[in-house]
């Protein structure tokens, strides 16, 4: 099996976790706190140890060799590729086997509870520059969830309920966090009209302008999500993180908590992030195009250099339930709080509201006729 690290309280011994509130690691147990620098020689065992684990696959735990099926009546061939997917831990808490997939880099022993960081899983070119450590907790990644659904009356009834949300769990998500120099220009045709009237004719001029606008500016640290298993879209929802509360990574930060590395790299990310910072570039020129009746963008020339990306882990919450056979998933920065997920539409509801809103509207034409009738007797 593969090795892990757990932070021990130097005090009584138990198992360490990550407090977001106090920014250090607190033993539940004792209620000790100790400052993350603390453990350097337990990052250096994660940084140190070999990059590419040997993989198990879960039938071979505790020295056992099976061959995929007992007297011929359970279990399964590994699909192809599937086996050297898979990875095994031994908890240094009780030694129980934790199965997880080659993505795993912190997680929870299902015997015994206790967070373990997995040796290996962050090393060599795989260890993370930064992380920005979580700053809220559970209580209100739930408070965020209730307001997220509060007032929002075509979300049905059932699913407000808070025993909805079937899993919350705190999960450090692997970034590329790109810096890159763009420059460019993009051409546009802006119109002005004017309007007047005489003794016999209405009057309406419009003059056309070409307008050009052409500069450049350097973006540092655009965000992309490194992790197959989330949803690009919804971690864009949830930008942005504050980096100026980046530190250096420390395997003592994931204490507690469950954490991904990634397996998108950067390259495969570049074209992603490019279209964003072309967006964002012709946004930043359209917003100077002022003062004119009507707009519109005829040509483009956007150049982007990138200069580098660096590899974080960035909190966030992530809560999941299922409604009517459907899986809904919902993101929280663990820094900032920013929320974020789609919702079940309940179409009784919907059909209702309408009707009123129809009624309403309906009530007050009829009372608008009423009016103009009486006018004009």
């Amino acid at each position: 099996m593969a090795d892990t690290v757990q932070y021990k309280c130097p005090n009584c011994t138990g198992a360490l976790e990550f407090n977001a509130a106090k920014q250090k690691l607190v033993c539940p147990y004792c209620g000790s706190e100790y400052d993350v620098a603390m453990f350097g020689k337990q990052d250096e065992q994660i940084a140190g140890a070999t990059q590419q684990q040997p993989a198990q696959a879960p039938d071979q735990l505790n020295g056992a060799n099976f061959n995929g099926a007992i007297n011929n009546n359970g279990g399964t061939q590994w699909a192809p590729g599937e086996e050297e997917s898979m990875r095994v831990w031994s908890c240094p808490s009780c030694g129980g086997a934790i199965v997880g997939d080659a993505n795993t880099a912190a997680t929870t022993c299902p015997y015994c509870g206790n967070r373990t960081v997995m040796s290996g899983a962050l090393s060599g070119t795989l260890k993370p520059d930064l992380i920005i450590p979580f700053k809220l907790d559970k209580k209100a990644a739930m408070s965020a969830y209730e307001q997220h659904i509060k007032g929002k009356r075509l979300i049905p009834g059932p699913f407000k309920a808070k025993h909805k949300i079937e899993e919350i769990k705190p999960i450090y998500l692997p970034f590329w966090l790109f810096d890159a120099n763009v420059s460019g220009e993009v051409d546009y045709i802006g119109t002005r009209t004017r309007s007047w009237s005489d003794s016999n004719y209405d009057y309406v001029e419009t003059s056309e302008f070409r307008i050009k606008r052409v500069g450049g500016a350097m973006f540092e640290r655009i965000p992309a999500d490194g992790s197959r298993r989330t949803d690009d879209t919804l971690m864009e929802c949830i930008e942005p993180f504050d980096y100026r509360e980046a530190r250096e990574f420390s395997g003592a930060y994931l204490a507690g908590y469950v954490a991904d590395k990634y397996d998108v790299g950067a390259e495969e990310l570049s074209q992603r992030v490019h279209e964003r910072l072309r967006t964002s570039m012709e946004s930043a020129f359209g917003s100077t195009v002022t003062g004119y009746s009507s707009v519109r963008a005829v040509g483009s020339n956007i150049n982007i250099m990138d200069s580098g990306a660096k590899y974080a882990l960035l909190p966030v919450w992530m809560l999941t339930t299922t409604y009517q056979g459907k899986n809904y998933v919902f993101a929280m920065n663990g820094q900032t709080g920013k929320f974020s997920g789609d919702l079940p539409f309940d179409k009784g509801a919907y059909k209702k509201w309408f009707a009123g809103i129809f009624a309403g509207v309906a009530a007050a034409v009829a009372g608008a006729g009423m009016l103009i009738a009486y006018l004009f007797m």
